[in-house]
């Protein structure tokens, strides 16, 4: 099986990553990312653990022994075996990690699965995407995707004005493959993973097929170069200060392919504008990777909510009513979304011999993500109140004696030490005020896509028929009154 030490050796393959004006020469040993890739490795390193095999990977038709993410479940059963690999891939990171290697997994094992989609349309390549399915997942590799188009005109389409300039197309092609010129986003993860899938998930419009492909590219691929944001982790100064920030920073990044050739073996989809779309919602592409989101969202919400209770512990307020109220709207949030996971299972069905959560259910479950992650970070705002500020300025205070005595005479807590309190308002700061834990809001409240594309999805899987099925029969059950026969007309002097 793949260990975590062979993962970090992946990554010294030359890769072409850009920061702080500078080409990172190791992202494995750099700060910026170093963290990070020690928390991915930890993920290889723990499925391996014997104690951890079983549960965590199954074995290939070729022998390997791989993560379960790349596994299609063909239960019930399988599903919820599959679900707890994840839970615990997702628990060592506390659902910080949106892009950790079980989701673009999640996604390829589900386009082997919906082949016959791409079969169907002009521009599929069923083959090359079998293949590389068996290809990825016997190496288990890790996975990131670039599926947007940068924000250059949204009033454009993808082959108007100066987008067609800035978006990722074909502009060769020869008996060896294809060249691609441009940029996409967000490549959240990258810099950490083996390779990326290229592709578009909003629809193209006819004569947009230079833009209508999907591949997978290496990372270190030639011409491959990634333009990485500011990187929280290397502002963090210690772990003591900065818990998450300083392992859990996956990093996103912009992506521009100068010139990348990529041979046909790889190409999933080429020049195929129907193919494209379909991929990602005939088969159940998208809803099977967003369904590993809702899992990793679940783990999140229940380490926030824990530290949420831990928080009135520590100052007191945990038996007051208002604040168990509080702590009390916070589980149901939390229990909605564990709700929706096992209800979108014990919902599935099958798509051909694969079984698959309830898309309708899925969707929901976004719709609900996307506004409560926001007012849970607020009501942990609220119940942290002060506590968040009036902490020491690092983890140095504590080695200057007297600076140390006045921590241990300020930092009161009824049940915790004050090194203790300190600790747990650090983590509390860098999960609801700090950058990275900004970028978290942002990123939850937009990964998935708009609000009204995920609200537009919902829409499309509700079952409308049923619920108007019974307005309509109960409409039905009743109506006007019936009019009294009309009396006969009398005769005057009759």
């Amino acid at each position: 099986m793949r260990a975590g030490a062979d993962y970090l050796q992946g990554l010294q393959d030359g890769r072409c990553i850009f920061l702080n004006g500078e080409r990172v020469a190791n992202v494995a040993e750099h700060a910026a990312f170093q963290g990070a890739t020690r928390s991915v490795a930890a993920l290889y390193d723990f499925q391996a653990r014997p104690e951890n095999v079983e549960r965590s990977t199954f074995e290939t038709p070729t022998g390997a022994r791989v993560s379960r993410a790349w596994q299609m479940p063909k239960s019930y059963a399988e599903l919820v075996q599959r679900r707890e690999a994840l839970v615990a891939w997702a628990e060592l990171h506390h659902g910080f990690m949106g892009r950790s290697p079980d989701h673009v997994a999640s996604t390829i094992a589900c386009m082997a699965a919906g082949a016959d989609v791409y079969r169907r349309h002009e521009g599929g390549r069923a083959d090359a995407v079998l293949d590389y399915y068996a290809h990825a997942r016997d190496r288990d590799l890790y996975l990131s995707y670039v599926i947007i188009d940068p924000q250059a005109d949204r009033s454009k389409g993808t082959g108007e004005g100066g987008n067609a300039e800035v978006a990722v197309r074909v502009v060769d092609e020869d008996p060896g493959g294809v060249t691609i010129r441009g940029a996409k986003m967000l490549g959240t993860g990258a810099a950490l993973s083996d390779e990326v899938l290229v592709t578009t998930l909003r629809p193209l419009a006819p004569g947009e097929d230079r833009f209508a492909f999907t591949a997978v590219v290496p990372i270190a691929a030639a011409g491959v170069k990634l333009m990485s944001r500011r990187s929280y982790e290397q502002a963090a100064p210690s772990s003591f200060d900065y818990p998450l920030s300083s392992r859990f920073d996956e990093n996103d990044a912009l992506l521009y392919f100068d010139d990348v050739k990529i041979p046909w073996d790889r190409i999933f989809v080429h020049r195929g504008v129907a193919a494209q779309l379909a991929q990602w919602h005939e088969a159940p592409v998208h809803a099977f990777q967003n369904y590993q989101a809702e899992i990793r969202l679940m783990v999140k919400l229940r380490f926030l909510i824990g530290l949420a209770h831990k928080i009135t512990e520590l100052i007191g307020t945990s038996n007051m009513p208002s604040v168990r109220q509080t702590l009390g709207e916070l589980a149901a949030d939390c229990s909605m979304i564990e709700a929706f996971v096992y209800g979108m299972e014990a919902k599935g069905s099958h798509y051909g011999p694969y079984f698959i959560p309830d898309r309708g259910l899925l969707y929901a479950a976004q719709v609900h993500g996307q506004a409560l992650y926001p007012r849970v970070i607020q009501a942990l705002r609220e119940l942290s109140g002060g506590g968040v500020l009036m902490l020491p300025s690092s983890v140095d205070d504590f080695a200057n004696p007297e600076i140390e005595s006045l921590i241990g005479r300020t930092q009161h807590s009824p049940v915790a030490s004050s090194e203790e309190r300190v600790q747990l308002f650090k983590l509390a700061w860098d999960a609801i005020g700090s950058e990275f834990a900004s970028r978290h809001v942002q990123y939850e409240t937009f990964y998935s896509g708009p609000r009204h594309v995920v609200a537009g999805m919902s829409y499309r899987t509700f079952d409308w028929g049923r619920a108007k099925s019974g307005v309509e029969g109960f409409l039905s059950s009743y109506g006007l009154p019936e009019a009294a026969p009309a009396a006969p007309l009398m005769a005057v002097g009759g």
